[in-house]
């Protein structure tokens, strides 16, 4: 999953979101984990439902990515919905935590208005984390490019839930040699986005293999899993091989197990520049 705007963060405490029929919807376990620091924010859930019924019609069963990287049915409240269930929630971070929600719901509503506000937002949240210019240019147009694929599949008859993820392995394989899961193995990953961990290349060889399987699929009008399967393999092809090229060209492998967890990346090409 690729959507930088899925996870936002309340005082140091990750809460999942989906864009749902023009809403914002949150994760009500995340919140309450937010708001009482609970150790079993589920269990504390279920006895506040368990308490007050009528907390059931404020949500939605939406599903959200896991810790595992599945998407699962999940409590989802609205905006004005989740205002209702704080409520119910006695913290002494309640009242902030409305303000942030309101904040948060406006943003939305600007970014719709003017979509080069959720860009630049997007870029101030790397930049904060230590990337550098350069490379948050490559991972928004990454985004882009994997926007206009997943647009594609969905036009083309591809079940969300579960064949995009074995259409993006396919691409994976072809391009790098790797799935999705060997790649994160092989930098040592666990929980995080993958992309956010590729230096600049292989972020181009990814934009690279999934424009041309929406060229593909385009110009061959894919429709279903398998012919959409036939075209993510072929245009990961061509990228693998144009990576192959390079690295004989170069003498070096592309695919690196440099993953950015222990030093901001703007840092690493600066010691890069400087050599």
């Amino acid at each position: 999953m690729d959507e930088p705007h899925a996870l936002i963060v309340f005082q140091d405490k990750k809460i999942r979101r989906i864009w749902h029929k023009n809403k914002w919807y949150f994760s009500v376990v995340d919140v309450v984990a937010a708001l009482t620091d609970s150790p079993a924010p589920r269990q504390y859930w279920g006895v506040l439902k368990g308490r007050e019924s009528q907390l059931l019609t404020c949500c939605l069963q939406l599903k959200l990515q896991s810790s595992d990287g599945k998407r699962y049915e999940t409590d989802c409240a609205s905006t004005k919905n989740m205002f209702r269930i704080i409520q119910s929630i006695p913290s002494p971070k309640a009242e902030p935590f409305k303000q942030w929600l309101a904040q948060v719901g406006y943003e939305r509503v600007e970014e719709i208005q003017d979509p080069e506000l959720a860009q630049a937002r997007m870029k101030e949240l790397y930049r904060a984390k230590g990337y550098s210019d350069e490379w948050i240019e490559k991972r928004v147009r990454g985004i882009v490019v994997r926007q206009e694929l997943t647009n594609e599949w969905k036009k083309r008859d591809v079940n969300e839930d579960k064949e995009y993820a074995i259409l993006t392995n396919e691409i994976s394989k072809a391009t790098f040699g790797k799935t999705v899961d060997e790649y994160k193995q092989f930098k040592r990953l666990r929980k995080e986005n993958l992309r956010d961990h590729m230096d600049d290349l292989e972020l181009i060889f990814t934009m690279l293999g999934e424009a041309s399987t929406t060229k593909i699929a385009k110009s061959k009008d894919a429709q279903g899993f398998v012919e959409n399967k036939n075209a993510a393999r072929k245009g990961g092809s061509i990228a693998g091989a144009a990576r192959k090229q390079l690295e004989i060209a170069s003498s070096e492998e592309i695919v690196s197990p440099e993953n950015y967890l222990q030093e901001a990346e703007s840092v690493k090409r600066k010691k890069l520049r400087a050599k």
